[in-house]
């Protein structure tokens, strides 16, 4: 018999789906998946990184580095950890700032003084990109805010905004690596990028890059943006690339992946299976932008409800990946919330499907929420508020729904970033 009860699920379903959540979250701790893989103890270790995952990283180090340590790192602003020896600066994200600009030109001063008998160790995860910018020459730190939150208003993908930064960057792209000379670098990186491309994850810093400067202006034609003459100067010429595959000043370099989208949705999977659901993964790499998702999604959690296929209730539908948002209104656009709001309208109160989408990393795009629950009954009850759901997704202002619903999940900073985590549960005789 399954070990499902039917009766406590129906009574608490989105304490269901919040403990799936964290259980992905949990999996992605820097306490849990990086003392595995660091290196053996030679000489000093020097610590770098970037990421909001960077100061829980940090203290994983330490807390399990036997030997000589010093380093620098880098988190967005609340993602602080307590550190003894290396050190933390806490800096703007989504847009960079002028302190992670200075802690990146320290970086590199810091590696170009180690020596043969060191050991160079960067700690990588989502959010590293903003946290670690330094503009090529020519380029100010202006220019890439503006880009940045001109292709982030256009909704390009997180692989077409890497793609220009790495080639606006004089950090990005392996250019760190390069800057560690001949001295041994490990880099170990939590994904939060479909795929796991490692040149994605904080715009790949120490490895090398497959894209070119000419993508780069594609990029920015595909979504009409207007970039200042300095910029199209340097992508123009090419002296804006970065270091390709096969790079000599590569080959001290190691990358490692200790957490993934996929690891996290696993880890969720068995814990839904553990309450008796039957799991249908639907993938750790699901992108393009929220609305569209949600249609998609929306009719496989019909069938689900009304057919049993892919799978039959009761059970949950699993995914992770980034969604983006394209803003058409004044509102701040969080993906998740904005996928789960065109969600419950597409579903139109389906009975016995209850849905949770939030960021693993605690915010969902600039707003302090992760993300928001639907259930059967989430229009009614808006309605019955006299909140509008329609108007409220055709001015990108999702978060503000969903806050006035009382739906809104809010965890703070979770310290990890395996990007998006989405969960529909599917129940019988609803």
């Amino acid at each position: 018999m399954s070990s499902f009860e039917q009766s406590d699920c129906c009574t608490a379903p989105f304490a269901l789906l919040r403990s799936l959540f964290d259980a992905a979250v949990a999996a992605a701790r820097a306490d849990v998946c990086v003392p595995a893989h660091l290196p053996p103890p030679r000489g000093r270790l020097i610590v770098i990184g970037a990421g909001k995952a960077a100061a829980a990283m940090a203290q994983a180090v330490e807390a399990n580095w036997p030997g000589p340590l010093q380093g620098l790192v880098v988190t967005r602003s609340g993602y602080e950890a307590p550190l003894q020896r290396i050190e933390l600066v806490s800096a703007s994200h989504p847009h960079p700032d002028a302190v992670a600009m200075a802690a990146a030109q320290r970086m590199l001063a810091l590696v170009g003084e180690a020596g043969a008998d060191d050991q160079i160790l960067c700690l990588l995860s989502g959010g590293g990109s903003a946290l670690l910018p330094l503009p090529a020459p020519g380029v100010t730190l202006a220019d890439k805010q503006a880009l940045g939150a001109a292709l982030l208003a256009a909704g390009a993908d997180i692989g077409e905004i890497n793609c220009v930064r790495r080639h606006l960057s004089a950090i990005k792209g392996g250019r760190l690596a390069a800057a560690c000379s001949q001295t041994p670098l490990l880099t170990l990186a939590i994904s939060d990028v479909a795929g796991d491309d490692p040149v994605n994850i904080a715009s790949g810093p120490t490895c090398a890059d497959p894209t070119s400067c000419a993508d780069a202006l594609a990029v920015l034609r595909r979504y009409d943006v207007d970039a200042p003459p300095a910029v199209l100067q340097l992508l123009r010429s090419g002296a804006g690339e970065s270091l390709k595959p096969g790079d000599a000043r590569l080959q001290h370099a190691s990358l490692r992946l200790v957490a993934t989208p996929r690891a996290a949705l696993l880890q969720a999977a068995q814990a839904a299976r553990a309450a008796g659901l039957q799991v249908c993964l639907l993938g750790d790499a699901i992108e393009g932008e929220s609305r569209q998702v949600a249609a998609a999604f929306a009719a496989i959690a019909r069938s689900a409800a009304r057919y049993g296929d892919p799978c039959a209730a009761p059970c949950v539908l699993l995914s992770g990946g980034e969604t983006t948002v394209r803003l058409r209104g004044d509102g701040c656009g969080g993906p998740n919330a904005e996928f789960l709001l065109a969600l419950a309208l597409r579903l139109q109160g389906e009975a016995g499907v209850y849905a949770l989408a939030a960021d693993s990393d605690g915010v969902d795009g600039g707003a302090d929420i992760a993300g928001a629950c639907i259930g059967p009954d989430t229009l009614q009850r808006a309605a019955a508020l006299g909140l509008d759901a329609r108007a409220a997704l055709d001015n990108n202002d999702a978060h503000g729904f969903f806050s006035a619903l009382g739906d809104a999940v809010v965890c703070g900073p979770t310290l990890t970033n395996v990007n998006d985590f989405r969960a529909i549960l599917v129940l019988p005789g609803q």
